[in-house]
């Protein structure tokens, strides 16, 4: 599938790119060594409500570590899903009475259309589950032939038993979050409470595709880890991936059961780091779906708010600290974003070495964003008041580069 449009960074000629450090979610701070190219995979929108702001924030963290990584060099081959099939998609299609494919369609076409206003990097390979039937048959039947597979009355299930050290919670905890985002623990026959259904038969008429193992539509879990490994793994990658990124909220059961179903499939780890992005909240409670308190950007851009402005909202609060979202913030952004453009204006500004140098230093540093802005408008601040250089449109076109604000 094709993704938005691809954006050019202006190159920033002078300047040292330190090692990127990030936040690992298992391991803590960690240096982010890599060679040249870089894999990262990150999990990408079920398209029955796209974009709300807690996706845009997901997406921009990801977004400015490719940006870094690109910018210090390093090839970058970044692959996002879209999870085009899922019970959430298919009860919202039968609420509002409409066609499930027609309802991913325009909502991935609405997600594409808000990542490229918010001018963030489109991934090198942008892939639908339902374009991916053949590639996750496949994958199910590395699972199968290692001896991982079991079958209860036509669905698959993965046994996950001998690889559940390290879990990120308690076993109770685990079973419970298990429950609560999609998992069946309590069914019979199963091994264990916490294997993953990886193909489920079809039922009720609900949208299908042949396979190996009946007909029927692949799980959660296993999308992701064949799409990714299809795309990414070079065949004697251990790890696969660099990076795989999501949302906190996938932390378990999801990016544990990718890790452990590619390690039964492969014999090798899938990713030497998983970084995760923080939860937007309103009015005190996370923003989701189900508590129907969700912002949508595509709403504010209709609306008539600056792109700009919503990035730099977004950016101001740091992407693993969950934050809240208001009217206030935005408000407050439109005001920031103004000051900077009035700098930017001018054709003398302070000297910008210095200003460059720190936001480079502050992304390397677990994407400082909060610290960044904080010298972008104190620059801005003291330009409009003592301009002496002609180098604005330097500044520009790296703060379109390293933090993707078009000002």
């Amino acid at each position: 599938m094709n993704s938005w449009p691809r954006i050019t960074l202006p190159s920033i000629a002078g300047h040292e790119f330190p090692t990127l450090k990030l936040v690992d979610s298992d391991l803590g701070l960690v240096t982010v060594n890599a060679p040249s190219d870089f894999r990262i995979y990150v999990c990408g929108i079920t398209p029955y409500d796209a974009t709300h702001l807690g996706h845009a924030a997901t997406y921009l963290a990801f977004d400015l570590i490719n940006r870094y990584q690109s910018l210090s060099g390093r090839s970058v081959n970044f692959v996002e899903n879209v999870t085009d099939i899922d019970d959430p998609l298919l009860e919202r299609a039968k609420r509002d009475n409409s066609n499930w494919r027609s309802l991913a369609d325009t909502q991935t076409e609405l997600f594409k259309a808000d990542m490229s206003a918010l001018r963030v990097l489109p991934p090198n390979a942008l892939v639908k589950v339902t374009e991916s039937i053949a590639i996750i048959d496949d994958f199910i039947k590395k699972l199968d032939s290692r001896g991982f597979l079991y079958e209860i009355s036509g669905d698959y299930y993965f046994s996950v038993g001998e690889y559940l050290t390290g879990l990120p919670v308690s076993l109770s905890g685990a079973v419970k979050i298990f429950a609560e985002r999609g998992g069946d623990p309590d069914r019979q026959g199963k091994k264990h409470q916490l294997d993953p259904l990886v193909w489920s038969a079809n039922t009720d008429g609900e949208p299908g595709w042949e396979s190996s193992f009946g007909f029927g539509r692949p799980g959660w879990h296993v999308e992701c880890t064949a799409i990714a490994c299809k795309y990414l793994d070079k065949d004697s990658n251990n790890p696969i991936l660099h990076l795989q990124g999501g949302g906190s909220d996938l932390i378990f059961p999801h990016h544990f059961m990718s890790a452990q179903i590619v390690k039964a499939a492969y014999g090798r780890e899938f990713s030497k780091y998983f970084v995760h992005a923080a939860m937007i909240g309103l009015d005190g409670e996370k923003m989701s779906k189900s508590k129907g308190n969700l912002v949508f950007a595509s709403k504010l851009i209709s609306d008539g708010v600056d792109p700009m402005a919503i990035r730099w909202a977004l950016l101001q609060g740091h992407y693993q600290e969950d934050r809240a979202w208001s009217k206030n913030l935005l408000s407050e952004s439109e005001i920031q974003i103004a000051t900077i453009r009035r700098a930017l204006a001018q054709s003398e500004v302070t000297d910008s070495k210095k200003l460059i140098a720190g936001i480079i230093a502050d992304l390397a540093n677990n994407l400082d964003t909060p610290r960044a802005l904080k010298r972008l408008l104190s620059w801005s601040e003291q330009s409009i008041n003592a301009g002496s250089v002609n180098q604005s449109g330097l500044v520009s076109r790296s703060i379109d580069s390293l933090l993707g604000l078009a000002l």
